[in-house]
């Protein structure tokens, strides 16, 4: 069965130093720290690599996370996987996913995608997803 969580969570981004050598291209890569609230209750730790296109505006960006807390009170961990672009003028795809088979706990078997939606400075998340009935 399928369910919704909702809630905010604040974000704090770190860059990382550039480790590049010779001739390699170099991608600018972050750390993330999140704080969940709402039906997500915990913490993450993450990474992201992005890249700029050649215009001013367009660029795309892979991340990694894994939350530690607890979903509608089931506790676990899971981690996520985000791959996201950004076309100048404004066009922004993301898609946020359940790592399969990465549920710990109470929340083994955990499938989903996760939206996040920003307004002004507060961050906002849809999470649709599915858990086993029993644990």
């Amino acid at each position: 069965m399928s369910h919704r969580a909702t809630g905010t969570f604040e974000v704090k981004v770190e860059p990382i130093p550039d480790e590049s050598k010779g001739d390699r291209p170099s991608f600018p890569r972050f750390t993330l720290d999140k704080q969940y609230r709402g039906d997500l209750e915990g913490t993450s730790q993450g990474e992201m690599m992005t890249v700029n296109g050649t215009m001013e505006g367009s660029a795309a960006a892979v991340a990694i996370e894994r939350f530690s807390g607890s979903l509608n009170g089931r506790k676990g961990s899971f981690s996520l996987v985000h791959s996201g672009t950004m076309r100048r003028g404004g066009e922004l795809s993301m898609i946020i996913r359940v790592v399969p088979d990465s549920g710990t706990g109470q929340l083994a078997g955990l499938t989903g995608t996760l939206e996040i939606v920003i307004e002004g400075n507060e961050h906002h998340y849809n999470f649709d997803f599915s858990l086993p009935e029993s644990q």
